[in-house]
């Protein structure tokens, strides 16, 4: 009896020390967020913001779209350069301007310090298709620039053609302004990022990459400043991706006889491809909390309230709880493991005909710290039955992309930078999802970040390569105040 006491008073008493040790770190755990000075780029006056937006409505007129399969959209491309070199006259007098790969552009800015390391911006001139099913549904016509209700409607205002137009806007104002850049900066605007890049952004890394050019960072599109998305936050939360996850598809095969329906075997290859998908789908890669998606918290944690600020600086012990809670919910359980999506599945020509082939396409993004022949022997091994041939889609097939620092001069240039212009906002770094033309830079870059100064709320998240794509006059202008800004900033740094 006394021996049961004395294991639950020793217990107890573990109990009380974790508690109360979390409730010190809770409390001594400081912000790492950056100072915000003010910026030196003042607000624009409402009437700028109109003309701001005026600008950008006339890029998004010119239907630069890319569709699988079919060629680019050249002569759309070539009028929105023209459009470009018209309406930023001071960017094409200062700035060295090729054109790469056919149709991507490359701007140069040199620099006044040969020893400074450049960096570059990045974004793309592409937009994806509007689905003819869907322009009935649009508030406004998708490519007719209109500008109503306080927004920027039409394709291309989210992606990405809004980055590309805020670029240049500010580097105009700066060149007009007289502004001699210490550190030489590049811009670089492919034309088939919604094709993978290859025509585009991975000819002008290659271009660069001839030349001996290793830039400081790249910055590109990417994630964004969320506002009442982040669970816990009571103040908008700017994330910056320091890597993507990696791409591959599976294609899943199943061969059989064939013959007619009413003779049918146990099982047609329709149902032994049916159990393999399953069996994947019923073993999802485990989770786990790793960087730069563990950073988040790292980042923002202490500037939490409530049970979460609790929780957020306290992983050491709460890491189990906090994994549970994610994986709970799709958004949050892609920033912790390799997802599985199964998205394609053909079968037999006709209801009355045994198929002799089935084929099923698996769709994996993947987990930096796995790899796409992890992802495959491990389907491999799931799927466990000689019937099924497995073959990765090559032309898709991409690794996650190194990790960027989180700690470096850019990074801090960079969160600096938003906290000045938007000094409401808390900034921390984090995994993108998706995929961007960053990637194609990344042998050739320090860091690599994918970051795009707008403001996201409940419900617009899914205008982006959905219906009713937009962006506010203020928050596009805020988006021109950040390059700005972001220029001056990394000019200071060394």
């Amino acid at each position: 009896m006394r021996l049961g006491k004395k294991i639950l008073r020793g217990l107890a008493l573990l109990v009380f020390g974790l508690v109360f040790a979390a409730g010190v770190k809770t409390a001594t755990t400081r912000s790492r967020q950056l100072p915000s000075p003010p910026s030196e780029v003042p607000e624009p006056t409402t009437e700028a913001e109109a003309q701001l937006a005026q600008r950008l409505a006339g890029a998004l007129r010119l239907q630069t779209v890319s569709r699988e399969g079919q060629p680019v959209a050249a002569a759309e491309l070539r009028a929105l350069h023209a459009y470009l070199r018209a309406t930023f006259p001071a960017v094409h007098g200062a700035l060295q301007l090729e054109t790469v790969g056919e149709l991507s552009l490359l701007y140069t800015w040199p620099g006044q310090d040969a020893t400074a390391r450049p960096y570059l911006l990045l974004g793309h001139q592409d937009v994806v298709p509007v689905e003819a099913a869907s322009e009935s549904k649009w508030t406004h016509p998708p490519f007719a620039g209109e500008i109503a209700g306080g927004f920027i409607w039409g394709r291309g205002t989210l992606d990405d053609k809004g980055s590309v137009l805020a670029i240049l806007e500010a580097v105009e104002a700066l060149v007009r302004a007289g502004f001699k850049p210490r550190r030489t900066l590049y811009l670089a605007f492919g034309h088939d990022e919604e094709l993978a890049g290859l025509r585009g952004a991975q000819q002008l890394a290659a271009q660069l990459a001839g030349r001996g050019v290793r830039l400081d960072f790249v910055l590109d599109e990417g994630m964004v400043i969320t506002d009442g998305l982040v669970p816990g936050a009571r103040q908008p939360v700017a994330l910056i991706g320091l890597a993507e996850k990696g791409y591959l598809s599976l294609a899943l095969t199943v061969s059989a006889p064939g013959g007619h329906s009413s003779l049918p075997p146990p099982h047609t290859a329709v149902g032994v491809l049916s159990r393999a998908v399953r069996r994947v789908e019923d073993h999802p890669f485990p989770t786990d909390l790793r960087p730069p998606a563990s950073e988040l918290f790292d980042y923002i944690g202490p500037d939490l309230g409530g049970p979460l600020r609790f929780v957020f600086t306290n992983l050491w012990l709460l890491r189990p709880v906090l994994l549970w809670q994610l994986a709970q919910q799709p958004t949050s359980a892609a920033m912790l493991r390799t997802t599985t999506a199964a998205t394609m599945f053909e079968g037999g020509p006709k209801d009355n005909v045994l198929p002799q082939h089935a084929r099923a396409v698996i769709n994996f993004r993947v987990l930096p710290g796995d790899t796409t022949t992890q992802v495959t022997e491990r389907v491999r091994r799931i799927i466990d039955d000689p019937q099924v041939e497995l073959e990765p889609i090559a032309a898709s097939r991409a690794e996650p992309t190194p990790v960027s620092s989180a700690t470096s001069a850019s990074f801090r240039a960079l969160a600096g930078t938003i906290r000045s212009v938007f000094p409401q906002v808390l900034a921390g770094p984090t995994l993108m999802l998706g995929q961007s033309d960053s990637r194609h830079f990344a042998a050739i870059a320090d860091n690599t970040y994918r970051f795009m100064p707008v403001t996201l709320r409940d419900g617009d998240l899914e205008r982006i390569h959905g219906t009713d794509e937009r962006i506010g006059l203020k928050a596009y202008a805020g988006a021109v105040r950040f390059y700005e800004q972001l220029v001056r900033s990394c000019d200071r740094e060394r």
